[in-house]
């Protein structure tokens, strides 16, 4: 079914200037003409201006987000509701981050401290909150490799224990369609370390979508039930064609550089999904290294991606965040950016926002962006309010370019 909303762009140039909000710190995008005010879509985004200087949410509000009630429901306060018979329809919360990337110098933080738990604790909180919360790994997972230190090198690899930590933060979902899946740094490693990736993720539970022992398992959609609406994933990536699974070689579901035959795995594995799924989100691994502009071919995919039955695209690979808009009202973020990673060589590649869509049933009601500063060891967390405010004015003004 596809979303019975349709959203604006939304404006957050209020967002931390001195003006009155509501005590719910609600933005209400107003309504088109075409759908009912019930149906507009609300963006939810903390820290909205306030009378008082706003500080950061704690991680229990980040982890408690509720849906406000319409104003209808508020009309008549002491007016006593009739019982119902007919249980509200359940809420249910995606969470998305950005590229987690537990290599090189990300990887001698862990070795140090002994576990990996320490990237996510000031996170936790807000991972483990959502219903469903999926990452994108960049780096694979074993510990047959040598570590690298922490050097200047394009092997990402990272232990098995961050699988554990990233079990322990919540996950429940990891995109593992990316271009450094598959990296080993030894000549007789062969496919040894994106196996054990797979393994190490089956091991701790967490599902993993976008790569296969060939490539009809890498296309294959995943499904997660949640309050009774099946969740529907596919994840496809088009950096590193040695990661291209194929036939009787295991890797990820691919993007090629030829554009029809990459437009053609899009649209059959969002088809696939559609046929076994309520709501269909399609995760491309694409773009350009450190461009914040989406190059032609996202700028092509995410209509592809649309029209073949997608109700939301997530993107990720360029490590800085990239605007969003709509396609025919569905939400298209070009880039979350990263989400753990050393690189902090840089004030963009240092910060990444988080998307947390809340549903009822198979409607979108809204979704929250929430900004994250990443540490030079990996660590990440939500980012203070000067640079919170700063990450938000400049997704704002990626996403007017957009228009």
């Amino acid at each position: 079914m596809k979303f019975q909303t349709r959203i604006k762009l939304f404006t957050l140039v209020m967002l931390f200037v001195s003006v009155s909000c509501s005590s719910n710190n609600i933005q209400t995008i107003p309504d088109s003409g075409k759908i009912t005010p019930t149906e507009t879509l609300r963006v939810k985004i903390w820290g909205e201006a306030a009378d008082t200087p706003t500080p950061r949410p704690t991680l229990a509000d980040l982890a408690s987000i509720s849906t406000p009630r319409s104003p209808t429901e508020t009309t008549r306060p002491t007016e006593t509701p009739t019982p119902s018979l007919t249980p509200e329809p359940a809420i249910t919360k995606l969470l998305f981050t950005g590229a987690i990337v537990p290599g090189r110098c990300v990887q001698v933080a862990i070795d140090e401290r002994g576990n990996a738990d320490f990237l996510y604790e000031d996170v936790q909180d807000l991972i483990s909150g959502a219903d469903i919360a999926v990452g994108t790994l960049n780096a694979a997972l074993s510990d047959f490799p040598p570590h690298t230190g922490c050097i200047q090198t394009f092997v990402l690899v990272g232990s098995s224990n961050n699988a554990d930590a990233m079990a322990k933060a919540g996950f429940d979902l990891m995109n593992v369609a990316t271009n450094h899946i598959k990296n080993c740094g030894l000549s007789n490693c062969g496919d040894r370390a994106f196996i054990d990736t797979m393994d190490n993720l089956e091991r701790v539970g967490i599902q993993k979508v976008g790569a296969g022992m060939n490539i009809h398992e890498a296309l294959a959609p995943v499904v997660i039930e949640k309050n009774g609406v099946r969740y529907g994933f596919v994840a496809l990536g088009e950096i590193e064609s040695m990661a291209f699974a194929s036939e009787d070689v295991p890797g990820i579901a691919p993007l090629p550089q030829d554009f029809d035959a990459a437009a053609e795995n899009l649209r059959n594995a969002i088809r696939a999904a559609r046929e076994v799924s309520d709501v269909v989100i399609a995760m491309p691994h694409w773009g350009s290294d450190y461009s914040d502009t989406p190059n032609y071919r996202q700028l092509s995919f995410d209509r592809v991606a649309v029209e073949a039955g997608a109700d939301l695209v997530i993107g990720t690979h360029p490590h800085v965040i990239q605007g969003m808009r709509e396609i025919d009202g569905i939400p298209v973020f070009y880039s979350l950016g990263s989400f753990v990673f050393d690189q902090d060589w840089s004030v963009e590649t240092q910060q990444g926002i988080v998307v947390v869509f809340t549903f009822q049933e198979t409607t979108l009601l809204d979704y929250e962006v929430i900004p994250v500063h990443i540490d030079g060891d990996g660590h990440v967390q939500v980012a203070e309010p000067n640079e919170y405010e700063d990450i938000l004015e400049r997704f704002q003004s990626l996403n007017e370019q957009l228009k």
